[in-house]
């Protein structure tokens, strides 16, 4: 049976003084705490490690859709560029070359809007379970605020063992020092709570 990846041990987290206790040859991650986007870059990575760690596959399937789409709207720039004959002889082709190149862009638009929207990743059902849908976990860190919200849904909600989403809302000063290290252990203990909850394998203390 698979054996999910351990999180961080306890020595990667914060010591009494206020420190963080790092592996050796382990390189501690670090965030620049004056710009959120950076904070939630590296949250959002580290939550896509957590959820594979638990066993989840990534399911590639949308990203793969934006990367051929995002490859023919380059091909219908170079052949614009590049159409041997020039305008006016190449009206028409321009003139379709510039409404396939909206068309596919708009396309783009919405697979973002209406597919992706704040997802980090999207999953395929951990192996050898019996919910035949997997998960789209999602964040959000608003502008000016410290406030990280992670969500975790099925990414088939009209199936019969889709569960209940859940999410939690902490400060980011949670799992961070003042130099911008993060704690690992504190917060790969709960995003794994999250996921436990999600499955309602939560342990009652």
């Amino acid at each position: 049976p698979h054996r999910p990846i351990s999180s961080p041990s306890t020595t990667e987290q914060m010591a009494s003084d206020g420190a963080v206790a790092t592996p050796a040859k382990v390189t501690p991650k670090k965030a620049n705490l004056l710009d959120p986007h950076s904070i939630k870059h590296l949250l959002d990575e580290t939550v896509a490690e957590v959820v594979k760690g638990k066993g989840y596959v990534e399911n590639t399937r949308l990203g793969n859709w934006k990367l051929l789409i995002g490859t023919a709207v380059i091909a219908i720039a170079l052949l614009a560029q590049f159409y041997p004959k020039k305008f006016p002889q190449n009206r028409e082709f321009l003139l379709g070359c510039i409404a396939l190149y909206v068309v596919m862009n708009v396309v783009l638009l919405i697979l973002s809007y209406t597919k992706e929207k704040d997802a980090i990743i999207f999953t395929h059902p951990p192996a050898g379970s019996f919910n035949n849908t997997g998960l789209v976990i999602s964040s959000k860190l608003p502008r000016f605020s410290d406030m990280y919200n992670l969500s975790i849904a099925s990414a088939d909600p009209e199936s019969i063992s889709a569960h209940k989403p859940v999410h939690f809302t902490k400060s980011v000063t949670k799992w961070f020092t003042k130099e911008g290290v993060l704690v690992e252990g504190l917060f790969w203990k709960d995003v794994e709570r999250l996921i436990d909850d999600y499955n309602n394998e939560r342990k009652s203390k």
